[in-house]
């Protein structure tokens, strides 16, 4: 029954989807709902129910132990803790795109009921592109990788999920976010799409689409740093970013959504940057669909990425379909993409942002050239070859440092032309603190040139962020005189939306000195230690105690109870473990960690004997990792308070901005 339940879900899906593509392109077409709307609607309701119907038999199988679905049998298993069990509908790939499907249709339903003001004709051709997708997926899900195929004869247990996979409750956190983030860049992409299709390249679909990439945006920020966070507690190498090609695909789409979270603010004040802003959009979701692709083909191996199936050709052939059909509509729409009035050739906010979309670009350029070279190689000539750290670090560190001496700057400039000596006058105080940190620290015997660089800009952009903030309640106190308080509070709410934003800097900047930090002054000590021997690092002691071992119903495992010491003062006990499981042949390891404010101390636990009672252990000690997890919610809040809807007036300065001939032309009839 479940089988039947699951495919007439994803059948439900695929039929309205499909009908809502057509019905939203007719009301398209007639300029006016009616009908057409109604059934449109109609489709976008049935899509989402049959998501919906397909998740909530999926996890009742999973929840049941109906080890007649085939997805059951290979991922479930009677052991497996309740949380675990539930979550492991995106353990593998057949589950994942359930997920993703509800994620597209969820999204495709708000976007259809929560319309722009500015949308116009826009809104039911995002609608139906949003709806082409959702229809793909679900013939994606039903007929390459359907999960609810029925399995004989039926098993009476199933393996469960990847050990990794139901060793920490980030699993329940990382791939909903990284998804809700994956997936909402879709919206931006319609609205792309929409606007090629009907001509309207100006103003108002970047105005459509700003809050939609925000919100994105800051799911995926949340979803690759818990990512990180997943693989510090888990994997047991000491780190949280290996370079891996999965964790690099997941950033790709980071950094090209930031560059149009940036330049769409250019294009909403002048008629600038309309080739540029569509093909962000565009592009943002061809790299959440190659990372789609890369995770799901088998083509590189990793502890992130999913079995070769017969997904994995599938997804290529419609990511080639998609490139293919946007650099079409590039080239019937490229009468309407020129730029009525260039940037001027002088320092002002708008060039610094087309800086800061060129750095942003070139960082993700130079990550999907590392990435996708070494299987580009093995493609054509059959070698493999490995693009490690030093490749990314070598190349990425320089443009991520411009990047944040970007942040400094570009807030204290103003829109149109600046005064170079006025700005020079704001930033010398922020500039001087910076190259100061950088000299004290330099004294004091701290070494790498790139990590007391960051050290530096951090400062200076926190400089020249509160000099914007006091210049701020400076000209609110000379047109509302009143008590600095006050002054404060009026700038705070009046600009809550550029504040949000110099937040979000500020949380990127937090992330950038914890990874210089943590990534250059790591130190560390591995030694085979018996009991009551010592392992030390810095100020860190750890002895052990006792070798022992446990088992149940999942795995075995070897833990040493370590008595962890800071400055000679005891701080726990802490319990690194090896564990084998019987569907992997090596075993696994559990680090144990010990954060502070300053510093974690990160033991692991990499070989042991019962026996003899010995145990080789690995001390390692981060400095400021800590911060790198706090940076998510500072960097949220900021996305909140950038994205919170304004009240009335809704954009108080329209009327003084300069017109965009294009936008005359937007309503004309396509």
């Amino acid at each position: 029954m479940r089988q039947l339940l699951g495919s007439f879900g994803l059948t439900l899906g695929l039929v309205c989807s499909t009908a809502a593509t057509m019905a939203w392109a007719v009301a398209a077409r007639r300029r006016e709902a009616g009908e057409a709307g109604r059934w449109a609607r109609i489709g976008t309701y049935g899509a989402l129910l049959g998501a919906v119907v397909a998740v909530v038999v999926m996890v009742d199988a999973l929840v049941q132990h109906d080890f007649s679905v085939r997805y059951v049998a290979e991922n479930g298993g009677r052991a497996v803790p309740l949380y675990y069990t539930v979550i492991s509908l995106w353990a593998a790939l057949e589950g994942s795109l359930l997920l993703w499907l509800l994620v597209l249709t969820g999204l495709t339903a708000l976007a259809m009921v929560r319309v722009h003001p500015r949308a116009g004709d826009l809104h039911p051709w995002a609608i139906s592109v949003l709806s082409v997708l959702g229809a793909f997926f679900f013939a994606l899900a039903l007929f390459a990788g359907n999960a609810f195929d029925r399995v004989s004869p039926v098993p009476t247990d199933g393996p469960g999920p990847n050990p990794l996979l139901q060793d920490h409750p980030l699993m329940g956190v990382h791939p909903p976010l990284l998804y809700l983030g994956y997936v909402g860049m879709a919206v931006p992409f319609a609205y792309a799409i929409a606007a090629l299709v009907t001509g309207r390249t100006g103003p108002a679909w970047v105005a459509v689409v700003r809050a939609w990439t925000l919100t994105a945006w800051a799911f995926l920020t949340a979803g690759v740093v818990m990512g990180g966070w997943w693989a510090y507690e888990v994997l047991g190498w000491g780190g949280y970013w290996a370079w891996d090609p999965v964790e690099n695909v997941s950033v790709l789409p980071w950094f090209t959504a930031t560059a149009l979270l940036h330049s769409v603010m250019v294009q909403r004040r002048r008629p600038t940057l309309r080739l540029w802003n569509l093909t962000l959009a565009i592009a943002t979701f061809v790299l959440v669909l190659f990372g789609t692709f890369l995770t799901r083909s088998g083509v590189v191996e990793s502890v992130h990425a999913f079995t070769r199936s017969a997904i994995g050709p599938v997804l290529l052939g419609f990511l080639l379909a998609v490139v293919l059909g946007a650099g079409l509509l590039f080239l019937w729409r490229s009468d309407r993409l020129g730029d009525d009035e260039p940037l001027l050739a002088t320092v002002s906010r708008e060039t610094s942002f087309l800086a800061n979309n060129l750095l942003l670009a070139g960082l993700a350029f130079t990550i999907l050239l590392g990435t996708t070279f070494p299987i580009a190689v093995e493609a054509v000539t059959g070698d493999r070859l490995s693009v490690g750290a030093p490749y990314f670090t070598r190349m990425t560190v320089p443009l991520a440092l411009l990047v944040i001496l970007l942040m400094g700057i570009g807030p204290l400039l103003p829109w149109g032309r600046a005064q170079g000596r006025r700005v020079a006058r704001q930033l010398l105080p922020s500039a001087l603190a910076g190259l100061a940190t950088v000299g004290l620290l330099g004294l004091s015997g701290l070494r790498g040139v790139p990590a007391l660089l960051t050290f530096g800009l951090a400062v200076f952009v926190a400089g020249a962020t509160l000099t914007r903030v006091v210049l701020d309640v400076a000209r609110t106190r000379a047109l509302r005189p009143g008590p600095l308080a006050g002054a404060a509070g009026r700038t705070l709410l009046d600009r809550r939306r550029t504040y949000g934003g110099l937040l979000v800097h500020l949380g990127f900047v937090l992330a950038a000195v914890a990874v210089a930090a943590s990534s250059t002054y790591s130190s560390s000590a591995t030694q085979q230690l018996a009991v009551g021997d010592t392992v030390r690092v810095g100020n860190w002691t750890a002895t052990l105690q006792e070798v022992r071992r446990s088992a149940d119903d999942r795995r075995t495992s070897v833990a040493a109870d370590l008595l962890l010491r800071e400055d000679g003062r005891d701080v726990g006990v802490h319990a690194p473990q090896l564990s084998t499981y019987p569907t992997l042949t090596q075993a696994v390891g559990t680090p144990s960690v010990r954060t502070t404010l300053t510093e974690d101390a990160y033991l692991v636990l990499t070989e042991v004997d019962p026996d003899d009672g010995t145990a080789t252990v690995r001390l390692v000690v981060n400095p400021m990792v800590l911060w790198l997890w706090m940076s998510v919610p500072v960097m949220i809040v900021g996305a909140v308070a950038a994205g919170w809807p304004r009240r009335l007036p809704r954009e108080p300065a329209a009327a003084a901005l300069p017109r965009d001939p294009a936008h005359q032309a937007e309503e004309v009839k396509v």
